[in-house]
Formats: structure tokens, sequence, C-alpha cells
């Protein structure tokens, strides 16, 4: 188990600050309204501030009259929310729980673990590997893996995907004794780098072997790093997708439409962090903390085992219609390019306060049906977090598309040379045909309410990634 630290909400962070600051002025901004400087919106807001004063912003109900100038750069005051996240509630330790492991590959990917273990997730291992030696040093992981340390002396693959693939090759047997035992296994990777987009499959193939439910969470560059880096990252989504049983894409690119144009890279790159964080916990924390309605691992496996593309919605909201306003947020999914129109299989967690209603799990589920093929497959859990208030948080995993969508531009051929192959001597396992290609699903609300966050639908997300990738 990774070293223990107090655990952060799935309700804090940089990612719930965006939501947070984002959701009320969305109209305006679409509009060209003007930045607000309501007192409502303070510049910041810190960690030691008033419990009442915090809720007391987030229970805030303006008029449609007040809307039209209300924003807040985020920017302002992530540098002071990430330091540490929100109120810290201690971890929660259970005995015969699923074995989970959240493995880190090259750069991005073990700078998103970093920010895992940094905000206390509990209830996983955590696991970076890299070819550069330098980044290993810094990883907070519990378990590291230094790949490829004879071909590349620790000194990285040289953003070439066949040096991490070679790499990880080298290693094949440590990185397979490291991930046994392991029930489910989060690949967090950023794509277009060398090893990420080498090694993430050779990882994924090894845990699925082991029997391990395999979840594949990964960004893709900013169009500013250029084509040749965005065709290697589309190619090894398309490479990985055929590894994984459910991959979550996010696109770094969006996050530009997202953020102010005087947001640092650094701060830009935490809240990127931050989606990868939110996107894995929400999914862990469904079987890893006792909850009202509780879910156990066969709940998971059954939405995400061999699913392909799946939609990553997260939504909150406060008031008298807080749950159908979180669940229409989830569905519109404002940060990340996916939809739930065609969605057969659903898995769905709705957090809230003591005074969480079943009357409000019932309305939330019921905006998220809606949304979803007639026939979906919805499981859902409930819990409890008294730190939020009149907040009510839902986190939506959409799996089971009958057609895979394709990436923005076609689809990309994986050349048969990059194509993972396992050892003379290791178990081979059957694998499914290959996609034509992989991509969010198109985008889409298909819920009947109209969407509460329906002006966001000109927004970009996250992706991100950094030196060593």
């Amino acid at each position: 188990m990774s070293p223990q630290h107090n655990r952060s909400s799935l309700r804090e962070g940089p990612l719930a600050d965006l939501f947070r600051r984002t959701d009320a002025p969305a109209d305006a901004i679409a509009d060209g309204g003007a930045i607000p400087t309501d007192s409502r919106y303070p510049a910041k807001v810190g960690l030691d501030a008033d419990p009442a004063q915090i809720l007391g912003l987030a229970d805030v109900e303006p008029s449609p009259a007040e809307l039209a100038p209300a924003a807040v750069p985020l920017v302002e005051q992530t540098a002071a929310t990430v330091e540490a996240w929100g109120e810290r509630r201690q971890p929660m330790h259970m005995t015969g729980g699923p074995s989970i492991r959240v493995v880190g590959v090259g750069g991005g990917g073990t700078n998103a673990v970093n920010r895992m273990v940094e905000a206390g997730i509990t209830g996983v291992d955590f696991l970076s590997i890299n070819t550069d030696a330098q980044s290993l040093q810094e990883s907070l992981a519990g378990t590291t893996i230094h790949v490829g340390r004879t071909s590349t002396r620790g000194l990285g693959a040289g953003a070439n995907p066949d040096v991490g693939r070679s790499a990880a090759m080298e290693q094949y047997d440590e990185i397979k004794d490291a991930l046994r035992g392991s029930d489910m296994v989060f690949i967090a990777v950023g794509e277009g780098g060398g090893t990420g987009t080498g090694a993430a499959p050779v990882v994924a193939r090894i845990a699925r072997e082991l029997g391990a439910l395999t979840v594949g969470i990964v960004t893709k560059p900013f169009a500013f790093e250029g084509r040749r880096r965005a065709e290697s990252a589309d190619a090894g989504v398309q490479e990985l997708s055929n590894e994984v049983d459910t991959l979550i894409v996010v696109p770094n690119n969006r996050l530009l439409s997202v953020l102010e144009r005087n947001t640092s890279m650094v701060d830009a790159f935490k809240v990127a962090d931050d989606i990868l964080r939110q996107g894995v916990q929400g999914i862990s924390e469904l079987v890893t903390v006792p909850g009202l309605i509780n879910l156990d691992f066969a709940d998971v496996r059954t939405i995400m085992a061999d699913r392909g593309a799946a939609l990553l919605g997260i939504g909150h909201g406060t008031g008298e219609s807080r749950a159908i306003q979180a669940a229409e947020r989830a569905v519109s999914s404002p940060l990340l390019e996916t939809s739930m129109d065609g969605a057969k299989a659903i898995l769905l967690s709705i957090t809230g306060g003591g005074d969480l209603s079943l009357w409000e799990i019932n309305e939330a589920a019921e905006t998220i049906r809606e949304a979803a093929h007639p026939e979906a497959n919805i499981i859902f859990g409930a819990m409890v977090d008294e730190k939020l208030g009149d907040e009510v948080w839902v986190t939506v995993v959409a799996t089971g598309y009958e057609h895979q969508p394709h990436l923005q531009g076609g689809g990309v051929e994986v050349p048969e040379r990059r194509r993972v192959r396992v050892p003379d001597g290791e178990p081979r396992v059957e694998r499914r045909a290959p996609r034509e290609s992989y991509a969010a699903p198109r985008q889409a609300v298909s819920a009947s309410r109209p969407s509460t966050a329906a002006a966001t639908s000109g927004w970009s997300v996250p992706e991100f990634h950094h030196d060593g990738r």
C-alpha cells in the first residue's frame, strides 16, 4: 500500500473549484458577459476559511438577472487550494476488499500518480513506470519500476514509442510481478510521448493476462505540440484501446478554452492532473468506501469489462433541484468530449450531505436513465459526505456503446510492428477483434430535461503532459 495520506474528498481540488466557479457564469460568458466583481465570487477562498463562509458561497442562488456578470478566474485560487485539498478525512481501511492498483506510465502518468498520492486516495496501491530515472526519483508511488535500464540508461525514450515499448518488454517479468494479485488496474498515461505511448499497451496486456479489470485513463496533447505528436497519440490510443477493458480519453487541447489566458502552465497541468485523479477516485471509491447504497466489485466489472470507449461525467448541484442539476451537469460533461447517447451500461455514484433523500437519489438516477440508451443497465451507489452540506455530486461512467466512435479526423491504423507481443512461453489470452478506431462518443446530450450546463458545450478540456513523457 502507498504511504498513508489524509483523504481528500472527491469534491475537492482544482477540478471541483473549476466546476463551482464556472457553472453559474457559464451562460454569461458564452454571451460575451464581463468578468464579475461580485463579492459572492471572491478571488480567493483559503482552506482555513470559516466553513460557514465556504458553504455560504456554495448555497447562493443568484437570480437570472444576477447571472450575467458572474465569474472569477480559477487560477487566482488554484495555487492556494492545490497545496492541501480541503478538509481531510482519515482513510478507511478495508479487509477482504478488491486489490486495486493505479499505474502511472511515462512522465505524464507519473505526475498524475503523484497528485493522487497527495490527495490521499484510499484503498489503492500506486505504481510508477518510466524510462526516465530522474522522474522516478521524484515519484511518490509506493512502487517504482525503471524500465529500459539497459537500452535507455535512464535517460528517457526520446519521444519514440518503439523505445518505450522495448523498454517495457525488458522489464516484462518485473511488471508482471508488481501487478500480480490485482483485481483492477488503472493505467494513467499521457499519449504522444515515448514511454507512455509505447509502454502502456504492454502494461495493459500484462494486467489483463493476470485477470485484472483494466481501465485506461489517458490524455492527448495540445495542438501546439505539433502534428507528429498528435499522430503518435492517436496511434497510441488506438493500440491501448485494444488492450484494456475500458478506455477514457481526455483531450488537453480543450483546457485552453476552459481556463483564463493568464493561467500558468503549472496551474493548467494541476487541473488536468486533477481530472485523472477525480476519475480514478470516483470509480475506485464506489467499492472501497462504504455508502448508503453499496456496490461490490462484481458490479463494477459488469459495467466496465471489455467495454471499449467510456464516458466519465462529473457534476454538482445545490439548492432545491440539486440532484437533478448535478445529474444534468454530469450528463452534459462540460470538461470531457463525450456523450451518454447510446450508452448501454452505466455506473452511477451519487454523493450528498446527511440530508440526502431517497427522492433525490431517484431524481438523479432518472435523469441519467433518460440520457442513456433505453435498454441501459444502470448500477448505482449512494454515499454520504457530511462535508458537502447542501451540495450533491454525481459521478457517472457510461460504456457499452454499440458502435465504437471514431477519432476526430478518422481512425488510425496501428502498424503491425507496433502491436504488443508477449514473450515466448508467456500465456496468451484471447483478445477481442481490434476496433476500427477509438474516440469519445459523439458530442450530444440526450437528456429530456434541458441541461443546466448547456452553455458549456463550447468548452474544451484538459489533457496534460509534462517533461519526460
